[in-house]
């Protein structure tokens, strides 16, 4: 299965709980900080809360 690389580019000041708790659960708590993790549903889904946050890039 691929992974996907997933940095934090916008800070969580003023997102909601959810966004929060998403980011929290992805180990994303820095601007700039990447994370890598593998391409299922539930973190396509947890990426999706933060779409406006983050930028993903695919891995081989």
């Amino acid at each position: 299965m691929a992974n996907i690389n997933i940095t934090l580019h916008h800070g969580l000041v003023n997102s909601t709980p959810k966004q929060r708790a998403a980011a929290q659960t992805l180990g994303l708590n820095k601007i700039g900080k990447t994370v890598t993790r593998e391409d299922t549903k539930a973190v396509r889904g947890q990426v999706a809360v933060l779409r406006h946050l983050v930028t993903v890039e695919e891995v081989d």
